[in-house]
């Protein structure tokens, strides 16, 4: 049986990561932990965490670090490392998984690819709506008790309605690529940290595509399963998307895929890797300096 870590990043919304939290409560899959990748959340984070963690059926950890605004890409390189399993799942804090979430991922993983998901958004009144007993019920993954509250669109609708047989069916025509989303993909622990993990220079727009970009020119394939693992979205302001880092987020990820990288040097380890930059570069200078010295006294003979 495949051991998972789950990887669900959170920001000051206490209501939902509490019915997230709840859902991975109710998994079918018994082999996995959660770690809450916390980007610098007010102390009623930390306690309603802290209070499921002592009647929670698997581990769950908080990783944190202080608020300095939008550094969602540092936490989870942090979380990465500290990951117990081999196999890592990322989700976000606002995505309730259904009862086979962890279990689909564990058991389509294979070597040499990674998971491409995806989610079933729903609007602020639904969202607010569902309880912890709808999530327990799976009233909130039921096409019909959904559609009863909110209209659903045709994405939401071949998502939740698709037999086994349909949402492989799917997986298989759907134009959409298989990109690496994080609010539902998986990947290998040893592929995450050969390519250095999430670049962090990257705010919001995009740094999970550009990591699956790195991937895939590591030689990690997507594979698709956009309409097998199911999980609902629950909805939220984006305060923290403006229009100068999508264009920055846009030029990472142009120079990724022109110049087929793989290492970011500002990931898990950039420290080490910067400083390793540094020395080769101080050693090349001296080096340089050596030989344009030997070659002045070779002149003065």
């Amino acid at each position: 049986m495949l051991k998972i870590s789950v990887i669900v990043s959170t920001y000051n919304a206490e209501d939902w990561l509490e019915k997230v939290l709840f859902g991975y409560s109710q998994q079918s899959h018994p082999a996995f932990e959660v770690i809450v990748a916390d980007d610098g959340s007010r102390p009623a984070t930390a306690e309603l965490i802290a209070g499921y963690a002592t009647r929670y059926p698997v581990p769950l950890r908080h990783v944190w670090h202080e608020d300095d605004g939008y550094r969602r890409q540092e936490i989870l390189n942090k979380a990465i490392p500290l990951a117990a399993h081999g196999y890592v799942l990322f989700t976000d804090g606002d995505c309730i998984p259904r009862r086979d979430f962890v279990q689909t991922h564990a058991r389509l993983a294979e070597p040499g690819r990674f998971l491409s998901g995806g989610y079933c958004k729903l609007g602020m009144e639904l969202s607010r709506r569902i309880t912890l007993e709808d999530i327990a019920a799976g009233h909130c993954f039921d096409l019909d008790w959904l559609q009863s509250h909110e209209h659903m669109n045709d994405s939401n609708r071949r998502k939740l309605g698709a037999s086994p047989f349909a949402a492989k069916l799917l997986d298989a025509i759907t134009p959409a690529g298989a990109t690496f989303n994080n609010c539902n993909s998986s990947a290998w622990k040893s592929d995450l940290l050969a390519i250095n993990g999430y670049d962090e220079r990257m705010k919001y727009g995009g740094p999970d595509r550009e990591l699956g970009e790195r991937l895939e020119n590591y030689g990690v394939r997507g594979k698709q399963i956009r309409h097998k693992a199911v999980c609902v979205h629950l909805d939220h302001a984006r305060g923290y998307k403006t229009a100068e880092s999508v264009r920055a987020n846009l030029a990472i990820r142009a120079k990724t895929r022109t110049e087929k990288l793989v290492w970011t040097p500002y990931g898990i380890a950039k420290g080490a890797a910067i400083d390793a930059a540094q020395a080769a570069r101080d050693g090349l200078r001296k080096f340089e300096a050596g030989r344009r010295h030997a070659s002045g006294r070779q002149a003065m003979r």
